[in-house]
């Protein structure tokens, strides 16, 4: 179903209860022309725990509109069983193509909870989902592989980052024929996810979500580039250089996996607001700090698809043209 870099658009915010929907056009617009291979609206970089009803509805279906089928549009779900069902039934009515399932906020169940959680939400879409194993929300192998083996549920994505547990769970849903075996995917949904490609590929986990994406997509692409192709230098010096230094800029303060990406779309020239409480934007020191670890991915990015004679085009993932001013 997947392949290649998954984008995860930021929601553009007009004022503290407006979605800006031309700006989410523009952003999604411009991620497909830059080379995504899926679209997940409304998720965790999209501030999907702060999304009411309407506004996630009128984004999913804003989204639908703009990549016109050309890749696949997930749109986010979650939170208390009620609004997950509306969720889901509001994004399988705007045209979403799936749903990625996050946690059920704040309440820690037992396994056998979770497994009912999902197993009520797919009850009210025809609409396959991906779970997402995070926070709140972890399973074991025999959780896990009962979730699997429903019928809607085609992927199961990890932001846990245990890796022995997820090696285990890969194993057993890949073994077993009820889950679609080979056909089931897998993706690292850890924050920045470049900085655990490496450990998550080496236990069979290729897809990954790139929040770099958003606004260096160039730097995004040339890793990933590197990693399917076997380049172990070019993804190490773009580990080094942007991936690493990025992480330690988000440790800083909690909310920062989504401040900053909204606020590096900002700087790339899409006015795309700030984040909503309780997240905070990033201070004017740590945007300074943030700029400068972009454009140092964007050269590095540049040099080494002119070692390999690429050309760089906003088709092929070049930074987007100046526009206003933003984030998220």
């Amino acid at each position: 179903m997947f392949e290649g870099v998954l984008f995860f658009p930021v929601t553009p915010f007009a004022s503290e209860d407006s979605v800006d929907l031309p700006i989410l056009a523009d952003h999604v617009r411009r991620g497909v022309a830059a080379g995504a291979g899926g679209v997940f609206v409304a998720c965790g970089t999209g501030e999907f725990h702060a999304l009411g009803p309407e506004e996630f509805a009128a984004a999913v279906r804003t989204a639908v509109e703009v990549v016109g089928g050309r890749v696949p549009v997930f749109a986010g779900a979650g939170g208390v069983p009620t609004l997950a069902r509306q969720y889901a039934r509001a994004a399988r009515d705007a045209g979403a193509d799936g749903l990625l399932l996050m946690p059920p906020y704040l309440a820690q169940g037992p396994a056998a909870g979770l497994v009912g959680y999902v197993r009520q939400v797919a009850a009210a879409t025809d609409l396959p989902l991906i779970v997402y194993q995070r926070g709140t929300a972890r399973f074991d192998v025999p959780s896990a592989l009962e979730v699997a083996r429903m019928p809607q549920v085609v992927g199961f994505k990890d932001g846990l980052g245990d890796l022995d547990l997820m090696s285990r769970i890969v194993t057993a849903v890949r073994a077993d024929e009820r889950t679609g075996g080979g056909d089931f995917q897998f993706f690292n949904g850890m924050p920045t996810a470049e900085a655990f490609v490496p450990a998550y590929r080496a236990i069979g986990v290729e897809l990954y979500s790139s929040a770099a994406f958003c606004f260096a997509p160039e730097v995004s692409l040339a890793f990933h580039r590197a990693v399917t192709g076997g380049d172990e230098a070019a993804a190490e010096a773009l580990l080094s250089t942007f991936v690493r230094p990025l992480v330690a800029l988000r440790d800083r303060v909690p909310g920062y996996a989504v401040a900053l990406v909204k606020a590096g779309v900002r700087q790339s020239g899409l006015d795309v607001g700030g984040v909503r409480p309780p997240l905070v934007d990033p201070t004017a020191e740590d945007l300074a700090e943030l700029a400068r670890i972009t454009a140092a991915g964007r050269a590095l990015a540049a040099r080494l698809a002119a070692g390999s004679g690429e050309s760089g085009s906003a088709e092929s993932g070049s930074a987007p043209a100046p526009a206003a001013e933003a984030a998220r």
